[in-house]
């Protein structure tokens, strides 16, 4: 194991747009080291990773470079393999979102995680992110029970549908970006999920006939809290309030106020939240409000590379000061749980009780 003035070695596996901007974070970071990429094919790669030897075979290269942590930013149906395969070799793991394609095969990444006394650091990047750290702080303040409305919808065309429908081979999209804002809700009530309804439609004959590129998910908790969660890709997609992030309990609400002119195709867009919006609902004798909305201005917010050297900061941190992430795994098992009974709900259509 490395000393604590010993860059950890690092393997990064996958190039796509994670992938790319997570080894970005390894090379410019002086707490790591990358001894290889992997990706199955030779792909252009941005500046600064030019030097690196790019490995098609991810097994291959955990045992030619026995690195001391592993980087997996594969499609979703590779993740529970290779992080078992690495955490089993002696490697930390950062694991892309989701954890897994299977509940069982999540449980089984963390089982193997905390059985080899390995640190597993699961990629929600919005949990680095100081915006929705604050959101969760407001929304928190208000006491529940809650009503989340969240939703990111994609109208992509070229390139960024080319990788939509890539994902798509494995994961619907309220799986593959539901476990984000998920987990944000679940962060925000701490109360147990009971109940999730999903419901999805294929919008395209460029997926498989049993993919849908549209979805839609309810989850209820036991406090009484409720929430949902909408998620589309493809060119047919409406640019119209495709980001909604908005908390609502008896006592007011926690909005984040969209830029007007934001696209649903930037991938800043997908974190930059421009300004909170905080409501109290508390009125007078005369029944008017007590107090106006506040509008909490998020200046100098961290971009998307920011965000993921953010986030590399923070497994450096958890392998060298050995941080505890049992709550940390549990919560990514959940979140997940939550999405992927929708999309049993979407593709039984009954309601899944957890």
């Amino acid at each position: 194991m490395s000393s604590a003035n010993t860059p950890i070695r690092v393997l990064s596996a996958g190039l796509g747009n994670m992938g790319r901007s997570h080894a970005l974070a390894y090379h410019e970071n002086p707490g790591f080291e990358i001894v290889g990429l992997v990706n199955r094919s030779k792909v252009p790669v941005p500046a600064g990773l030019e030097g690196y030897e790019i490995h098609p075979s991810f097994l291959d290269a955990l045992t030619e470079f026995k690195p001391e942590l592993c980087s997996i930013s594969t499609y979703s149906d590779s993740h529970a393999e290779y992080a078992i395969t690495a955490m089993e070799a002696g490697a930390h793991v950062f694991l892309e979102k989701p954890l897994a394609t299977t509940v069982a095969d999540a449980e089984r990444v963390v089982a193997c995680a905390k059985a080899n006394g390995r640190k597993l650091v699961v990629g929600y990047i919005l949990r680095h992110h100081p915006s929705w750290v604050r959101l969760i702080e407001e929304a928190r303040k208000l006491g529940g029970p809650y009503v989340f409305r969240m939703n990111l919808n994609q109208q992509s065309s070229g390139p960024t549908w080319a990788t939509h429908k890539a994902l798509m081979h494995t994961t619907p999209p309220i799986v593959d970006c539901g476990v984000h804002y998920v987990d944000v809700m679940c962060q925000i009530t701490d109360a147990k999920p009971v109940e999730v309804r999903g419901m999805g439609l294929r919008l395209s004959n460029e997926i498989a006939p049993d993919m849908y590129n549209y979805g839609h998910l309810q989850v209820l908790f036991d406090d009484g809290s409720l929430g949902w969660y909408e998620a589309g890709w493809g060119p047919m997609i409406s640019e119209t309030a495709f980001f909604v992030k908005d908390v609502m309990s008896p006592n007011g609400s926690v909005s984040i106020v969209m830029d007007p002119n934001a696209k649903s195709d930037d991938i800043d867009t997908h974190t930059k939240t421009a300004v909170i919006r905080v409501h109290n609902a508390a009125t007078g004798p005369d029944g008017k409000f007590l107090s106006a909305d506040e509008d909490l201005k998020m200046a100098g917010e961290p971009g998307h590379q920011e965000l993921c050297d953010r986030e590399q900061a923070f497994v450096l941190k958890a392998i060298r000061e050995d941080i505890d992430l049992s709550r940390h795994m549990d919560d990514a098992v959940q979140s997940l749980r939550i999405c992927l009974a929708a999309d049993e709900s979407v593709r039984t259509g009954q309601t899944v009780k957890l």
